[in-house]
């Protein structure tokens, strides 16, 4: 069974930073895909990042393009999501979630933020940011 746990979430100054980080347990994560999402008081779930664990590569929503960076710690079985020059419209609970790419294969960039296409999500941590 997998299990993925957030941890990291707190409340930052606008232009602050934050790291959060999801342990994943349960299996080996080879041809899987790990992500984060977020979803705002009353907004849809949408993407933030997402990271491709055999090759390392990474996709990110426009809104958080060179503001925020996923990495991955396979030793460790860990997926950090570093947030930088945080704004207040990025106050959401984040969610990571992992996506069997053997059953759900990236058709392309974009499909990378199909959350619908992800199998295992972790209860989410609060990320508030002040103004």
């Amino acid at each position: 069974q997998v299990q993925l746990v957030e941890s990291g979430g707190g409340l930052v100054q606008a232009g602050g930073s934050l790291r959060l980080s999801c342990a994943a347990s349960g299996r080996t994560f080879n041809n899987y895909a790990l992500g984060w999402f977020r979803q705002a008081p009353g907004k849809e779930r949408e993407f933030v990042a997402t990271i491709l664990w055999t090759s390392g590569r990474t996709y990110y929503a426009d809104s958080v393009k060179g503001r925020f960076t996923i990495s991955r710690d396979n030793a460790k079985n860990t997926v950090a999501l570093q947030m930088n020059s945080l704004k207040p419209e990025d106050t959401a609970v984040y969610y990571c979630a992992c996506r069997r790419l053997s059953l759900r294969p990236l058709q392309s960039p974009r499909d990378a933020g199909s959350s619908n296409k992800y199998d295992y999500w972790g209860q989410g941590t609060q990320v508030t940011v002040s103004s």
